[in-house]
């Protein structure tokens, strides 16, 4: 009886949209997207209390995760880092130079997403703790946890893609929930 044998390129092809399709599953979060909005932080700017404005500087983000391409799009400690600093200083809150009466400490505790998913949805944890640099007053701790959808359409053919507009989107509102904690504080 005769050996039937895949042709050379057929295994050639295969192996290639294999390689490719495994190259392609990680897209990074971007801290630009990650920040809040122009619009959200003009709204914000006019709630910041006296005692906040320009008087916090962020401490080193903990945690988060690099994007790769065996685990998928996640969010790294840098960008989110970046993404803090930006949307602080957008509403007038990061200290420009040194002296800050307040640190700003955050960690990222879980980035939680579904292997495959039409439309993704992405949850987010994130812990805050607001520390008053002088006698290691905590005047704000807290968990804030929320999700975000990207949906089919957002990005017809590409996973990597949903998952890190959700990403994006999840950690987008977190910063914004937690800002928006910060506004009803009443400082000593």
């Amino acid at each position: 009886m005769a050996e039937r044998s895949t042709p050379q390129w057929l295994g050639h092809a295969l192996a290639g949209l294999l390689l490719a399709a495994l190259q392609g599953c990680g897209t990074p979060s971007q801290s630009l997207s990650m920040a809040i909005s122009s619009a959200d932080a003009l709204q914000l700017r006019t709630w910041v209390p006296e005692g906040l404005k320009h008087n916090i500087e962020l401490d080193r983000v903990k945690g988060g995760d690099e994007t790769s391409m065996w685990w998928g799009s996640r969010v790294s400690g840098m960008a989110l880092e970046q993404a803090l600093e930006d949307s602080l200083r957008s509403v007038g809150m990061l200290v420009p130079v040194a002296g800050a009466k307040y640190q700003l400490r955050v960690q990222m505790l879980s980035l939680v997403q579904p292997i495959v998913a039409a439309d993704l949805t992405v949850t987010t944890t994130i812990h805050y703790v607001l520390v008053d640099k002088q006698d290691g007053t905590v005047l704000y701790q807290r968990s804030v946890r929320n999700a975000a959808t990207a949906e089919l359409g957002d990005a017809l053919l590409s996973q990597p893609e949903r998952a890190r507009l959700a990403n994006e989107a999840a950690v987008r509102a977190n910063i914004a929930m937690m800002l928006r904690d910060l506004m009803g504080l009443r400082l000593p």
